[in-house]
């Protein structure tokens, strides 16, 4: 049966409210308030770390996924040391009518820069049980992203709705032109941290895992590899053009399972810091990474602080503050367990 637990009371919940209470003054400005309590998302939550659970999961947030569907996910660097177990996604895959994996190249040095050596690396991690389309192996598409450009021209102007962080923002994002021939998409996506962004969540897996590997990437990275707000910034926006892009027929899977502080775009992560938690899902992408950061947050003190570390040192939770501004979701939630 499921039981729906507010946001507010998520913490004491879970057996930890004395690391509630400290997850509440540490995230400060990431914390974004519904108006009213109609207005919460839905965040599904299962402790079953299984192609079931995952099943029982997306069958609460599939409402919205017709025709051909893509199935995002990160495929890694090869054997790489923290992948989620491959048979989850091969269950779950096999369960969705008119569904394939998709993905794109890299930027950085890899076998996954070029779509020959990519295939092969795909082959290699067991992703291979279904078609996989690399996106962009045949070119760029450019994505619109929603009221970009007059948030950017009112940059300066003292009426600014948004503040961005100073350098080049875009109102447009280049993505694997392949992404153009999906009706729906699943973010299927493993929470870990991230060299770069502080963790990898939903928003991390389609911003640069959609955006193409010669041109998009560069676009979210520059050519100087630029950190920090500027870099999470330019992140949230590119994901905000796949959101837009979509619409209502896209949904998200979360993963907290082999929580390495690194991504498993490293082939030499770090072994996991904490113990795994289990797997969320919404619609809702601003709401489904902020319930994965909270959990986090929430464990026990020893468990938490490499990730904690990771996510702080890279000033991570700006991801959650520019969705939130850019109204890409709710960060106030309710979370269901099934």
């Amino acid at each position: 049966m499921a039981k729906k637990i507010e946001r507010r009371s998520f913490l004491k919940t879970t057996g930890a409210a004395v690391a509630g209470a400290a997850l509440f003054s540490n995230l400060g400005d990431s914390q974004a308030q519904a108006e009213t309590p109609a207005q919460k998302s839905k965040v599904y939550f299962s402790r079953d770390l299984s192609y079931e659970g995952l099943l029982a999961l997306y069958a609460k947030v599939n409402q919205g996924m017709s025709g051909k569907i893509g199935i995002k996910l990160h495929t890694g660097e090869p054997n790489g040391p923290n992948l989620l177990p491959i048979d989850f996604i091969k269950g779950l895959q096999a369960e969705i009518p008119n569904s394939n994996i998709v993905e794109c190249n890299v930027l950085y040095p890899s076998t996954r820069q070029n779509a020959d050596t990519h295939r092969q690396t795909i082959a290699t991690n067991g992703f291979d049980f279904c078609p996989v389309d690399i996106m962009d192996e045949e070119g760029d598409a450019m994505l619109p992203i929603a009221g970009m450009q007059e948030i950017i021209e009112a940059q300066g102007s003292g009426s600014e709705s948004v503040t961005l962080t100073e350098g080049q923002h875009y109102a447009e994002v280049a993505v694997g032109k392949n992404l153009l021939n999906y009706d729906s998409l699943l973010v299927y996506t493993h929470f870990k941290g991230h060299a770069m962004g502080g963790f990898g969540g939903s928003l991390k897996n389609i911003a640069i895992g959609c955006a193409s590997g010669k041109v998009g990437k560069r676009m979210i990275h520059g050519d100087d590899w630029v950190r920090g707000p500027l870099f999470l910034e330019r992140m949230v926006e590119a994901g905000k053009g796949i959101t837009d892009h979509f619409g209502e027929k896209i949904t998200y899977i979360n993963v907290l399972k082999n929580i390495s502080v690194d991504c498993d775009c490293d082939a030499h992560g770090a072994p996991p810091s904490c113990s795994d938690i289990g797997i969320l899902a919404s619609t809702d992408i601003l709401a489904i990474d902020q319930a994965s950061v909270d959990m986090i947050y929430a464990m026990p003190k020893k468990d938490k602080r490499a990730m904690v570390v990771r996510i702080e040192s890279r000033q991570g939770l700006h991801q959650l503050t520019h969705m939130k501004a850019l109204g890409m979701g709710n960060a106030d939630y309710e979370l269901i367990n099934i």
